[in-house]
């Protein structure tokens, strides 16, 4: 129905008959019962005669009038009476502030404007959560391995910890350092490898067998990398064993492990000859100046940028009680065990095998495994780098002590109930890629996948 604003007390009466009402929309309903029963008779007379006649018939016969109950407006017959009024209620509508269809549009109104201020909340919440995501990961341009160790060292000094002149000359050591492209060594450790050989052949007498890989040196995190350089620093583990292996010297530059600042421009470079182009999207193809976090994609296209052979394997989910991973547990023993029990009649209870390191990587971290246990009771157990140790704590390896050897060792050791995470990817490098065999495998990195186990 349509609604009209009127002064309170006003009348109104009717153009037909001696009704006056207080209220335009009773009038309106009434004048149009009127119209229902006059406009039979209307419609035969217009049937019956010309437009013309039936003015003149309409005029004649009494001369009858139709005024407006809202103004002054006269109408020769009751159809425009009826448009005169409605065009009356019509702007009545659109400016009366009480009338019944207000309260609808109102209601609308508000749930429009409810809508928007919601939409504008989950619009800033979820940038607010890619803000999040990208401190996560290092790439909300904060710099990346330089800042990062300036300000550490500008703390540092705030706290009185280290003078000015001590940050003047380890800023010049440093940036003369990432000049280099070369990694200074001060978080290296050397000799574990042959540690671990000497611990297991006096100690640990509870293990069957004992796998280790080939020589390898120990890279930790530093002030300039904390908190997401874990991926880098067990690549520059697996160099370092690679680098002592006569195969890999014809594609790998001997005895120099390449800084952070550096891998990331070698992983670029990856990218460009077209290895891996969803993860150099992800990346926006850019790790240089970040803090950007990697993974087993990226150390697979920096391998095969090298001219190395990796496979990159998926342990997509647990495959034992506990969500537990029986199948790389088992997986690790028969990479490491496979050379060593080649053409042997009697294994050795403590093997170093010609095996490089294999690259862990799980959500949040990665680590490098470096050998394997088999106990008495046939289960096996891990040994594990972690970049997040320190030189000292991995120095105790190196000990003359035998109790903070074993101390040591105890920390690396990782049963099937210590890797419980959903999943866990594996790089295992497997030999040196041919010219053609690599751009086979930049063609086939397209669509880069995992060999899922199982």
């Amino acid at each position: 129905m349509y609604c009209v604003s009127v002064v309170v007390e006003k009348r109104f009466s009717c153009p037909m008959c001696t009704l006056v009402c207080t209220d335009a929309f009773i009038l309106q309903e009434h004048v149009e019962l009127h119209l229902l029963e006059e406009s039979p008779a209307e419609e035969a007379v217009l049937g019956a005669t010309s437009s013309t006649e039936a003015a003149s018939s309409s005029n004649s016969s009494g001369g009858k009038s139709y005024e407006c109950p809202l103004c002054s407006v006269v109408c020769g017959d009751c159809y425009s009476l009826q448009e005169h009024v409605e065009l009356h209620l019509d702007y009545g509508t659109a400016t009366s502030a009480v009338s019944p269809g207000s309260d609808l549009r109102l209601a609308r109104r508000l749930q429009e404007e409810e809508k928007q201020r919601r939409k504008e909340q989950e619009a800033k919440q979820e940038a607010e959560e890619f803000k999040k995501l990208q401190r996560q990961f290092g790439v909300d341009g904060r710099g990346g391995y330089r800042k990062q160790m300036e300000r550490t060292m500008e703390k540092a000094v705030s706290r009185g910890v280290m003078v000015p002149a001590d940050f003047h000359n380890k800023r010049a050591e440093m940036m003369e350092a990432l000049a280099s492209g070369v990694d200074d060594g001060r978080t290296r450790t050397q000799g574990v490898l042959g540690a671990l050989y000497a611990y297991y052949q006096r100690e640990a007498r509870d293990c069957v067998h004992v796998w280790l890989s080939a020589d390898t040196d120990h890279y930790c995190s530093s002030e300039g990398d904390k908190g997401w350089g874990c991926g880098y620093r067990n690549f520059q583990m697996l160099l370092s064993s690679l680098q002592r292996m006569a195969p890999y010297t014809t594609c790998l530059s001997e005895g120099s492990v390449p800084s952070i600042p550096r891998v990331q421009v070698l992983i670029e470079g990856a990218w460009r000859e077209g290895l891996d182009p969803q993860g150099a999207t992800h990346f926006n193809q850019r790790l240089q100046g970040t803090r950007a976090w990697i993974g087993a994609t990226e150390i697979y296209a920096l391998c095969t940028s090298l001219r190395v052979s990796a496979r990159v394997l998926d342990f997509h989910q647990p495959t034992g009680p506990g969500d537990t991973h029986p199948r790389l547990f088992d997986w690790v023993k028969q990479y490491f065990s496979q050379t060593a029990t080649r053409g042997a009649r009697l294994l050795p209870r403590v093997v170093q095998t010609t095996q490089p390191p294999l690259y862990l990587q799980h959500q949040g971290h990665s680590r490098s495994i470096v050998g394997v246990e088999q106990k008495k009771n046939g289960s096996l157990c891990l040994l594990l780098l972690d970049p997040g140790c320190t030189p000292g704590d991995v120095r105790k390896l190196l000990s003359q002590d035998g109790s903070t050897v074993s101390k040591a060792v105890y920390r690396m050791r990782k049963f099937p109930g210590n890797l419980k995470h959903r999943q866990y990817q594996v790089v295992a490098v497997e030999g040196v890629l041919s010219p053609v065999e690599k751009q086979t495998r930049i063609l086939n990195s397209r669509t880069l996948r995992a060999e899922r186990i199982p």
